[in-house]
């Protein structure tokens, strides 16, 4: 197991620098399909901690169990746990509504769902999903302030290092996690702070191009991606409502934004497997037709891409832009995490679905009015990772020019 005083470390790094407690604020840990699992006991314990001396005035944790989870979807009444899901929507809105902030650790397992019926899966996880839609808008609009940083199940550990005796998998994940997750050395939180300044000079050199659309080439890829009008890049640091800054991803090396929804043409190949709820998918390929998904197929895992694809209309199309370089520190780990919230930041990657409204006034606009303005709409937003050493991009700015953005995977101007 992780010494204690790397995991206070981390969990200060996850409560101080990502979530940004306020005094007297109530703190959710574990919401939505994120409930706490057993695996996470300690972590939450120490997270709990952080937050209380913090500041905050109540602590909520949302306690699981995959295990649970798993036979319920497979042999329990679907009505009552969607009725469930419900009960425990209204108890986080409630803390919402008090000024809440949220943190979740995911750590699914990668093989959670391996002979259970795909259709009960995607009755529940749209259930899940359906329920927490409009919380989930809001929070992915800043209305609150949100923080994803993970921790080590067995399961999980299992599938990633599958090579060590199983009694040493754990802490060698949780080497990997801290790692990744920029907690290890002297001054963390510092480290930290250069690190968000550094992606967010990379997010304005981006905005300062004025680009219209990317163009991918690699293997198996060959994609043109408009951008929205009005767009703007995103990167580690945000602000919620009440201009309070927190970080929403940890670990996070990405500069991202919003396609256009109809600008999508091409073909896309993935390079990195995707684990989505518990269902492990790889070689997914996807034909593109003025923004819509017309073709796509799957090496392994094409029930669990159908469910995320056939979901609902908005789950057809792209709705985010993405752009990590193959020597980012978690890259240059070279190991698959089956994990999003790692290997997204180990490659550049596309979202199917919902889209971060990052335009002029997105964060205002309602939902009735984004297809208007090129923003998707989807109860889905699933990462999928095309970056490799071999991948090409290049920009088409607003005056006609053309500019190098990424070659053999890494800044086309350097670091």
């Amino acid at each position: 197991m992780i010494d204690s005083g790397k995991l206070k470390k981390y969990a200060d790094i996850v409560v101080r620098v990502g979530n940004n407690v306020q005094q007297g604020q109530p703190v959710v840990i574990g919401f939505g399909r994120r409930a706490v699992y057993p695996d996470h006991i300690e972590f939450a314990r120490e997270l709990v901690k952080s937050a209380y001396d913090a500041g905050a005035s109540f602590v909520q944790v949302d306690w699981g169990d995959e295990w649970w989870l798993r036979e319920t979807i497979k042999r329990g009444d679907l009505d009552l746990f969607k009725a469930r899901t419900e009960w425990q929507l209204q108890f986080v809105e409630k803390l919402a509504e008090a000024g809440a902030s949220y943190i979740a650790i995911p750590a699914s397992d990668p093989k959670l769902y391996d002979g259970v019926d795909s259709s009960r899966v995607e009755i529940a996880e749209r259930a899940i999903r359906a329920t927490f839609r409009s919380f989930d808008n809001r929070r992915t609009n800043n209305l609150y302030r949100w923080t994803l940083a993970s921790a080590p199940t067995q399961a999980w550990a299992d599938q990633v290092h599958p090579e060590l005796p199983e009694g040493e998998r754990v802490s060698a994940l949780w080497n990997d996690i801290l790692y990744a997750a920029r907690a290890t050395g002297d001054d963390p939180v510092g480290g930290w702070r250069k690190h968000s300044e550094h992606l967010r000079q990379r997010a304005a050199w981006l905005d300062q191009l004025h680009i219209r659309s990317l163009r991918y080439t690699a293997p198996g890829t060959d994609l043109t991606v408009d951008l929205a009008e009005g767009h703007y890049w995103a990167s580690a640091e945000h602000e919620d409502r009440q201009h309070v800054s927190f970080i929403a991803n940890i670990p996070t090396e990405e500069v991202y934004t919003t396609p256009s929804k109809r600008g999508v043409n091409g073909v896309v190949r993935s390079t990195m497997p995707l684990n989505h709820n518990g269902s492990l998918i790889t070689g997914i390929e996807l034909q593109f037709e003025q923004g819509r998904i017309v073709r796509y197929s799957a090496e392994t895992g094409q029930d669990a891409l159908r469910g995320i694809i056939e979901s609902d209309e908005g789950s057809h199309y792209l709705g985010e832009v993405a752009l990590v370089p193959v020597d980012s520190p978690i890259a240059q780990m070279n190991q698959i995490f089956y994990n999003t919230l790692f290997d997204e930041n180990a490659s550049c990657h596309f979202a199917i679905g919902h889209a971060y409204p990052l335009v002029a006034g997105g964060d205002d606009l309602p939902l009735n009015e984004w297809d208007a303005h090129g923003l998707n709409e989807s109860l889905m937003h699933v990462d999928f990772m095309v970056g490799s050493k071999e991948l090409n991009i290049d920009a088409l700015t607003a005056d006609g020019g053309t500019v190098p953005i990424f070659r053999n995977g890494r800044w086309a101007n350097g670091n």
